[in-house]
């Protein structure tokens, strides 16, 4: 029965009957807007989100704190202008000033001590004159004052020019000479020095081979590209039983961390490129074994790649909440989820509306966090007490108020997606806290994938899967020389030296690991 039939049973009188029609109909009416303006918030929240991300892709620095490297390259012009500033400003400060003088400058901080490491040149200033100008007297030396300046020497090219001299034994008839030592290029002119400075400056300071060969050039040696790839194509070949071994060193551990990133691969049949994956693996970053970093090149982004990769393995994986690694848990492989992961969507959030809620969820992960910084150089037993006293507590409060705010907020808010993502990964998001040995985010590895997502503007795709092999051995040796803290190059360079005669069986002693973090492992 519609209103108008029950109006009719009251007997009102037909002015009443229609404002009370009028009534209904107005309220319907602000039902269906209210309906329709709640279904606008959510989206307008969801493309006010949507449009911040964007944003802060495209303009942005790529997460909430900038890396170091990438600060360098907006920080340079800004240190420029301001020295120039500065200059000009003192510049004008030693004109005498017809106004009153300005008031005193604030003291500068002092600018840092160059590094001790470095050779120290001294060039010694005397006087023109060790007698007094006055009146005639040899002059006391009561102090002197000392200024240091950086320089650098361009990479220098030179030729080192082997002479081996031929005896011969008149009576044998025999010829003899110094061996030709056994090099990683036999007969190739290359010396292992140079061969590691090109292969550093590809891998690690990203320059294409075409710049390398511009950089010689400038010295009139000639370094086609040609045979720089060749070298590089060598080198990967020579460096893969080092890689294998460091995988087998990586896969002794109980916690991996595990990422993957892009890369192009050439696809000749299609006159196009292709994508492939880099695959990274890197130890635990809480216990005594050295840091190893393993980059897999794969052709594809399938879950098969890491099972192939830790087939056999038993541990605890840190991975982010991609698909491919789901069928890695249950059984002998447990799964730890990252934390940086969950508060990054709360931070985008907050960046784009401000909300309260982002901001709340944002002071809780930072009280970890805190916990996190304060445990960072005690033992693990000592950090897991500290967890087990402070970090499970917040956490299991934190879990009751996000499923508590989640009853309040709409369904498909981006609100409500950033919650949703922490209540479906929650159980492996805090399983951190009950050791002291376990990470709270990936980010170890994500700093480890970073130096190849900047490289890859510069040598822009792999040429074949082979290729993309040989590059991942050398890009996990040298990232994890950096980890324990070589200088690439020089570690390169002495690893090629020696290892065309070095014994397989004393392979780890050419491993880019510290000698004490070996032995802890």
């Amino acid at each position: 029965m519609d209103s108008a039939a029950q109006l009719t049973a009251f007997d009102l009188p037909p002015e009443l009957v229609q404002q009370v029609q009028r009534w209904v109909a107005q309220a319907a009416d602000v039902t269906r807007l209210e309906a329709e303006l709640k279904l606008s918030k959510i989206k307008i929240e969801a493309l006010v989100h949507e449009i911040a991300v964007l944003k802060r892709l495209r303009f942005g620095a790529s997460s909430e704190a900038r890396a170091a490297d990438m600060k360098d390259l907006f920080d340079e012009t800004l240190a420029a202008d301001l020295a120039a500033c500065e200059a000009r400003l003192e510049a004008l400060r030693e004109t005498p000033p017809e106004a009153p003088p300005a008031s005193p400058r604030r003291p500068r901080a002092g600018r840092p001590a160059l590094p001790a490491h470095l050779e120290r040149i001294e060039h010694r200033h005397e006087p023109e004159s060790c007698t007094c100008g006055q009146c005639g007297q040899d002059l006391v030396k009561i102090g002197e004052d000392v200024s240091e300046q950086l320089d650098i020497i361009p990479a220098k090219f030179f030729v080192h020019r082997h002479i081996r001299p031929q005896y011969a034994c008149r009576r044998c008839e025999t010829v003899s000479a110094a061996p030709v030592p056994a090099a990683i290029i036999d007969g190739g002119m290359a010396a292992p020095r140079l061969l590691a400075w090109v292969t550093v400056s590809k891998f690690v300071d990203h320059l294409p081979l075409y710049r390398i060969e511009q950089i010689a050039a400038r010295s009139e040696v000639p370094l086609p590209r040609s045979t720089q790839a060749e070298w590089v194509g060598r080198i990967g070949v020579a460096l893969a039983p080092l890689c294998d071994r460091l995988i087998e060193r990586l896969r002794e551990g109980n916690v991996l961390h595990a990422d993957e990133t892009p890369v192009e691969q050439l696809d000749p049949g299609r006159g196009k490129t292709k994508r492939a994956y880099l695959w990274a693996y890197r130890s635990n970053t809480l216990d005594a074994d050295p840091p190893i970093v393993i980059f897999d090149y794969q052709p594809g982004r399938g879950g098969q790649y890491p099972q192939a990769f830790l087939k056999g393995w038993k541990g605890m994986l840190m991975v982010d909440d991609y698909g491919g690694y789901k069928a890695l848990f249950g059984g002998d492989i447990g799964e730890l989820a990252c934390l940086a992961h969950a508060r990054r969507k709360y931070f985008e959030l907050h960046q784009a509306n401000k909300s309260p809620v982002a901001a709340e969820a944002l002071a809780r992960i930072g009280e970890l966090y805190a916990l996190e910084e304060q445990a960072r150089d005690v033992s693990v037993k000592v950090r897991a007490e500290l967890r087990l006293q402070y970090a499970q507590p917040r956490l299991e409060a934190m879990y009751l108020w996000l499923v508590q705010t989640r009853k309040t907020v709409a369904d498909g808010a981006a609100l409500a997606r950033a919650i949703d993502y922490s209540l479906k990964r929650w159980p492996a998001l805090a399983r951190y806290a009950s050791r002291g040995d376990w990470p709270i985010d990936n980010n170890p590895i994500e700093n480890a994938i970073r130096p190849i997502a900047l490289g890859k503007k510069n040598w822009m795709f792999a040429g074949s899967e082979a290729a993309g092999k040989r590059a991942a051995v050398v890009q996990s040796l040298l990232a994890t020389a950096r980890a324990n803290g070589f200088e690439p190059l020089t570690w390169l360079a002495d690893t090629l030296e020696k290892l065309p005669t070095w014994p397989n069986s004393r392979i780890d002693e050419l491993l880019p690991i510290r000698k004490q973090a070996a032995a802890q492992a």
